[in-house]
């Protein structure tokens, strides 16, 4: 087995009903930018180390599998931003029309909220909690 070279990019490969769309949701909320767009079959957008490969129904990653089975968005797992005050996100991008599938919560390690892309796949923004400093 012949080893692959790690890069400073991480990949992540979210399957959408329509690449316009998505690249404009992407760059338009959420900070991302074009690294190609081969609409309506895929793009990829990037935000700092972060590539999201947006795979439309006609792109090679949306083949049905040998059992049948067809990829398709939505789903729970999902790609986490850090943002400095979750709150003012919140607001803003409620503000722009982009739909949220909870309030946010908070926990021992900071503050979340789940919003969707146009397809239905799951962003989670996410604001750290202070950290106690060390002795």
């Amino acid at each position: 087995m012949t080893a692959t070279t790690p890069t400073t990019l991480a990949n992540v490969r979210y399957f959408i009903d329509d690449v316009p769309a998505a690249v404009d949701f992407y760059t338009t909320h959420l900070g991302f930018t074009v690294e190609f767009d081969f609409s309506p079959a895929v793009a990829a957008v990037a935000r700092g180390p972060l590539q999201l490969l947006l795979s439309g129904p006609t792109s090679s990653g949306a083949r049905p599998m040998p059992d049948g089975a067809v990829p398709e968005p939505g789903g729970w797992n999902r790609i986490q931003l850090i943002v400095d005050d979750l709150a003012a996100e919140v607001a803003r991008l409620r503000a722009a029309g982009v739909g949220f599938r909870n309030d946010i919560v908070s926990g021992p390690g900071g503050q979340q909220i789940l919003l969707q892309d146009p397809s239905g796949n799951v962003v989670e923004l996410f604001q750290p909690a202070p950290r106690p400093e060390s002795r």
